[in-house]
């Protein structure tokens, strides 16, 4: 499991550099090969390619004739591109990702279990903000039985 937030710099190719504290373990999992693609909230995913096989199943399982099902295919699966982390530990975000989600220099890099969210640093730091200020989140967390986890 992937957790928790690094700071990042890209570099003016549109590199990223992996921390090093998850490097062995992505590099376990799926060699050099991850995958990245879009997400709703304006932000990237990055899967090692095992799991995102796995997503890739799901959305390929969807009715075909469904809409709905075929707009979640185009976003996510028709957005979704290889990447390899090089000798030097880094990974090459494609120019059109880097638009979509506003990645210009400084990016935050957060661990989310068996994925990453690679965010624009200002944009998480706003919706890092906003997220303590949510009262549907309170709402949500008493509603999920999560109102009696202690942290």
């Amino acid at each position: 499991m992937f957790r928790g937030l690094t700071i990042l710099n890209l570099d003016a190719k549109g590199r990223l550099a992996i921390p090093s504290r998850h490097r062995e373990r992505l590099e376990t999992l799926s060699g050099t090969r991850l995958i990245v693609t879009v997400d709703r909230d304006r932000c990237l995913l990055l899967y090692p390619e095992p799991e995102w096989d796995i997503i890739e199943r799901k959305f390929a399982a969807l009715p075909a004739l469904d809409p709905t099902a075929r707009a979640l295919q185009r976003l996510y699966v028709g957005n979704a591109q290889e990447v390899d982390i090089d000798a030097q530990g880094r990974i090459l975000l494609p120019g059109h990702l880097r638009e979509f989600a506003s990645l210009d220099k400084r990016v935050a890099f957060v661990g989310q279990g068996a994925k990453f969210e690679i965010w624009d640093e200002s944009a998480w730091r706003a919706r890092t903000e906003a997220a303590l200020n949510d009262l549907a989140l309170n709402a949500l967390a008493t509603d999920s039985g999560l109102g009696t986890l202690t942290l």
